[in-house]
């Protein structure tokens, strides 16, 4: 049972993060002039568009880092034990698609590639351990209040 929750876990923190990074790219409408569902349908498009525009990559980079953070956040949420470390797998999975987009497409500035490493991991460490950290706090409110209670 604990394998498909944290399945699940995985899939909606990936889930969440896509949408954030998706909302941060379509920011700016001059950046996407296309009606499509998500701006990954014709990636290659923009990337070619922006090309010369760096601030779509620190825009991207942004909202790379608050969807790894928050996608962590979702992901620790429902694994019951490691939650850090959930967190850090979505970090994980969303620099491997990271790369495998710099690696396909050619049109990242080099700041972008050199900074998308110091991006996922911690941005999604961080969100594992807010998490836990509020568990945490959780569980000693709860350990007061029973000792509260059985104290005379």
């Amino acid at each position: 049972m604990n394998f498909l929750r944290n399945t699940l876990a995985v899939i909606v923190g990936l889930a969440v993060s896509g949408l954030i990074i998706s909302l941060g790219i379509r920011l700016n409408p001059s950046w996407i002039n296309y009606e499509a569902i998500t701006p990954f349908q014709q990636w290659e498009r923009v990337l070619k568009s922006v090309e010369h525009k760096p601030y779509f990559f620190v825009a991207l980079l942004i909202s790379s880092g608050i969807g790894a953070t928050v996608g962590g956040v979702a992901t620790a949420i429902i694994v019951k034990y490691a939650k850090v470390a959930y967190a850090i797998l979505i970090g994980f999975i969303l620099l491997f698609v990271a790369m495998l987009d710099i690696i396909i497409f050619p049109y990242h500035p080099t700041f972008y590639k050199i900074l998308i490493f110091l991006t996922f991991f911690p941005f999604a460490w961080i969100g594992g351990k807010i998490t836990e950290v509020i568990y945490e706090r959780k569980k000693k409110r709860l350990r007061k209040l029973q000792n509260k209670k059985t104290q005379p």
